[in-house]
């Protein structure tokens, strides 16, 4: 077998570390409702939750591990559970979807990321009375 197709990691590659991504993102849906089915759609993802903390009544930490290769599903898994994720963390995603996809290095797909997701849980009234306020405000 050629050392271009091994499957064997190539030592160069892990040691390098990557750092902690970070994400932000919001939802309108019930804390108790919307954690447990977000939390079944990262493990149908391929992710490992390793931490979950609730810092206040409307955020919520949650911190999990996953293989760079599946950063797609990742995301994809994400966004159909209802997460509306921040610009910035659209373009971190966006960059580790090209990372993933057009990295040459086979062994360079089973690096494990960590990723850490901010999650604020918004009332749809209360973002809706603010907005009508910043709107008549600015008329």
């Amino acid at each position: 077998m050629s050392p271009a197709f091994s499957n064997k990691p190539d030592p160069q590659l892990s040691a390098v570390t990557i750092p902690t991504i970070d994400l932000r993102g919001h939802t309108y849906e019930r804390h108790r409702d919307f954690i447990p089915s977000l939390l079944e759609s990262m493990n149908g993802c391929g992710c490992w939750l390793l931490d979950q903390r609730t810092l206040s009544p409307t955020t919520t930490v949650l911190t999990f591990e996953l293989p760079l290769r599946l950063v797609f599903e990742m995301y994809g898994g994400l966004l159909s559970a209802g997460v509306n994720l921040s610009r910035d963390s659209h373009i971190c995603m966006k960059s580790l979807c090209t990372v993933r996809d057009h990295n040459p290095h086979r062994a360079m797909r089973r690096r494990i990321l960590t990723v850490r997701l901010d999650l604020v849980f918004l009332k749809e009234s209360e973002v809706s009375h603010q907005l009508a306020r910043i709107a008549m405000g600015h008329a």
